[in-house]
């Protein structure tokens, strides 16, 4: 399973959201998406997961953000884990659910969490982490944030593919 390279497409989604309604790559058509492949369980999911909440509200209207959740079958991830967390943390991004796991798949992704950022037209533009330390959030470099002003002022990242880092993708094959 190769992973999306810079300058890809994003593979369409349509998938559920614990919100109860079906999102997809064209209700942000024309806006920079930031794809995240996420879960509930993973130590580093929860120590981005606020920083990532906060990305969200603060580019809420100029590109979009959600959270995708492709682990099969794995303890502490189901929907219902997703439900309580997504209501725990008030997240502001849609909390997807990739039963099939083909999202992911689609993507190459291997890790929670694992950011693929897309332009406007949605071409792959960042892919990594959401910024440089997980542990230290006042220290660390903000690649995502960087790769969002980037991209919005017409430009491209200056850190454009980081390393993933995280959990792996609990797969079903």
């Amino acid at each position: 399973m190769a992973r999306l390279a810079l300058g890809d497409p994003a593979p369409a989604f349509d998938l559920p959201g614990v919100d109860g309604t079906l999102h997809s790559t064209e209700d942000y058509a024309g806006k920079p998406l930031v794809v995240v492949f996420s879960c509930v369980h993973c130590p580093y999911v929860v120590a981005w997961e606020d920083r990532l909440n906060d990305v969200a509200r603060d580019y809420d209207g100029s590109a979009g953000l959600v959270a995708v959740n492709s682990n099969a079958g794995y303890l502490g991830d189901s929907v219902d884990d997703m439900e309580a967390r997504a209501r725990e943390k008030g997240f502001v991004f849609p909390f997807l659910y990739d039963e099939s796991q083909d999202i992911a798949e689609a993507y190459g992704a291997s890790r929670t969490p694992e950011v693929f950022l897309f332009d406007g037209e949605h071409r792959l533009v960042y892919h990594g982490t959401p910024d440089s330390d997980h542990q230290d959030p006042g220290g660390a470099d903000p690649y995502l944030r960087d790769a969002l002003d980037a991209v919005l002022a017409g430009d491209t990242p200056e850190v454009q593919d980081v390393p993933a880092v995280g959990c792996t993708i609990k797969w079903r094959r």
